[in-house]
């Protein structure tokens, strides 16, 4: 499967974007999805993650009811809205998925096997 991130961009704080991550290939619905950032001189970090069927979903505490994860199994399409936007949201946003039915944590980045190119997010103050 191969992953496609876009919607990033240049926001004010408190504004909102909405990313998408579409996937490529027959697997998508059976893979729990994540997204991850990384800011300049920072460690990738866990944002968001939905299960294959997306009924369950976890979030960092930092975006906890700020962003929502959500996905399109039809549309083999991954979305993360993102409200209330911070400074500190900036980053290179990607998107990830497991395709190995046997992720043990979602908010660890070597757990998932492939990755999205990342797509800038930058709020300014």
């Amino acid at each position: 499967v191969q992953l496609q991130a876009s919607g990033g961009g240049l926001v004010q704080a408190g504004g909102s974007l909405r990313l998408s991550c579409a996937a490529s290939g027959r697997t998508f619905s059976n893979n729990v999805m994540g997204w991850f950032r990384q800011a300049p001189g920072k460690e990738r970090e866990f944002v968001a993650a939905i299960s294959r069927g997306g009924g369950t979903t976890w979030y960092a505490d930092s975006v906890k009811g700020r962003y929502t994860i959500s996905r399109d199994n039809v549309k083999n399409t991954l979305y993360l809205q993102m409200n209330s936007l911070k400074p500190e949201d900036t980053a290179v946003y990607y998107c990830a998925g497991d395709s190995s039915w046997s992720i043990r944590s979602v908010e660890v980045a070597t757990e998932y096997d492939y990755w999205g190119q990342g797509t800038q997010v930058t709020v300014s103050s």
